[in-house]
């Protein structure tokens, strides 16, 4: 019998650094537009990340991309993904 290895899609998402003050952790914040289903209007709705940063080279309003992981802490399920852009 041959294994099947299933192709798991990892959720990727795009945010704006706004905490380092953890070891080895940033906090990112991802903002998303949404419409309003009745009156149409476009609003923003902001999420914040517990992100794995294992070298700690981000910075406060740095632009990172960050990738779905397995569990690091009880918070941190999210990971730096290799290509970052530093404003």
């Amino acid at each position: 019998m041959e294994k099947q290895i299933k192709n798991k899609l990892t959720r990727m998402f795009k945010g704006t650094v706004v905490s380092t003050a953890m070891n080895k952790t940033i906090v990112v914040r991802v903002d998303r537009v949404k419409m309003h289903p009745k009156y149409g209007k476009q609003y923003t709705v902001s999420r914040r990340y517990h992100v794995h940063d294992e070298k700690g080279l981000s910075r406060v309003g740095d632009q990172v991309t960050f990738v779905e992981c397995r569990p690091l802490s009880k918070t941190k399920r999210w990971r730096i993904a290799p290509t970052t852009s530093r404003t």
